[in-house]
């Protein structure tokens, strides 16, 4: 399992009964686990999350060469599929990623209403309680998040997800089922550039004592803090720098988490209907009720990876600095389309500079919107 994580009998169990269902190598989910949540993708995440990325990758279609100083978009070499549970409506739902070509970027194919399309791009944004939904026409596709941010975390820049209900199952809470799918579907090159957003100068915007920025970096980097009024989440913080592999062994796994007395208000509003003790952390008075964490932070882990699918709807993977502080849904959202305002803040390369050499996570606290460190 990837650092951190602790596996039960039965999760181990689940791993011997777990199988690739054929021709295209989803997972089954609809037998493992209440509700389908999907555990099973994160037991199995270990048994693929050694492999090299670059091993299930392609020729460079031109030539077997790549032009100096490009990096090639990516997309699947495969179509894989899933089914679940949607965290907010309770109806199961079969996901299906394939492959599509350079600069088709990420779109939603609602099956069930004739293949409407939506593309994943903040001007799509239609909801944001307690999860992004994207609109485009008559289709909606909500909670996006958590896969968006495994395309970004391991460099899948076209893909269409077709899918036939209006939500991306809620998996295990996670990310670590959509990292599973795209190990064994393998990744391929394709022969258009890959453009980074690397920024230039501060973008920061805030509401209240939400806060959440971006600065210059020469690689992509989120500092994210929380505060709750709960004995587990007085104050929670983290900095990470954003790899293919520190992405899958240390965000990827960390689950969705809620409180206890807020969950029947949340149902009476139409939300969390398929949520279960299988798909997310749940706190009660004193602690968590459910199960073991998978990390001493992993609270603060989930955030992390929120906000990297939120703001994979700028359109471009980010080389800069993201630094946020009891930001959430809404104005991760908001301040991805800040971003796309503040065009004099940044501009698009085609590589980005050699990288750095990966830095340790390290707790920080961050009360406003400077730089922790760069």
């Amino acid at each position: 399992m990837p650092m951190g994580v602790v596996m039960s009998s039965r999760q181990k169990k689940r791993v011997a009964q777990s199988g690739c269902e054929t021709p295209e190598y989803g997972i089954n989910t609809s037998k493992l686990g209440r509700n389908g949540s999907g555990g099973v993708a994160t037991a199995r995440l270990a048994q693929v999350i050694s492999r090299s990325s670059n091993a299930c990758q392609t020729a460079w279609v031109r030539g077997g060469r790549r032009p100096a100083g490009m990096t090639p978009q990516r997309t699947l070499s495969r179509t894989v599929s899933c089914s679940g549970i949607g965290l907010h409506s309770g109806r199961k739902v079969t996901l299906r990623i394939k492959p599509a070509p350079a600069d088709h970027g990420i779109r939603f194919r609602r099956l069930d209403l004739n293949g409407l399309e939506v593309p994943a791009e903040a001007d799509r944004i239609s909801s944001l309680s307690y999860a992004t939904a994207l609109t485009q026409d008559a289709a909606s596709v909500g909670t996006v998040e958590h896969l968006l941010a495994a395309f970004v975390g391991l460099g899948v820049d076209n893909a269409t997800v077709e899918l036939n209900a209006a939500e991306v199952p809620i998996m295990d809470g996670s990310a670590a089922s959509f990292v599973y799918l795209v190990h064994e579907a393998g990744v391929k090159t394709l022969s258009a550039a890959r453009r980074f957003l690397k920024v230039a100068r501060p973008i920061v915007l805030s509401k209240g004592d939400k806060r959440i920025a971006v600065y210059p970096s020469d690689h992509f980097k989120v500092t994210y803090s929380i505060s709750f009024d709960h004995p587990l989440l007085r104050h929670q913080s983290r900095t990470q720098q954003i790899t293919e592999d520190s992405f899958a062994e240390e965000i990827a796994p960390a689950r969705t988490f809620g409180f206890l007395k807020e969950v029947e208000q949340m149902r009476q509003k139409g939300l969390a209907l398929g949520g279960s003790l299988d798909n997310a952390i749940v706190l009660g008075e004193t602690g968590v009720l459910n199960n073991t964490l998978r990390f001493e932070d992993e609270f603060v882990r989930h955030k992390i990876l929120d906000v990297i699918g939120d703001l994979a709807l700028v359109g471009h993977p980010i080389i800069g600095h993201v630094v946020a502080h009891r930001a959430g849904h809404a104005l991760h959202a908001g301040f991805a389309q800040k971003i796309l305002q503040e065009s004099d803040a940044w501009h698009l390369v085609d590589a980005p500079l050699a990288p750095a050499p990966e830095e340790a996570a390290v707790p920080e606290t961050v009360t406003g919107t400077q730089p922790v460190k760069t």
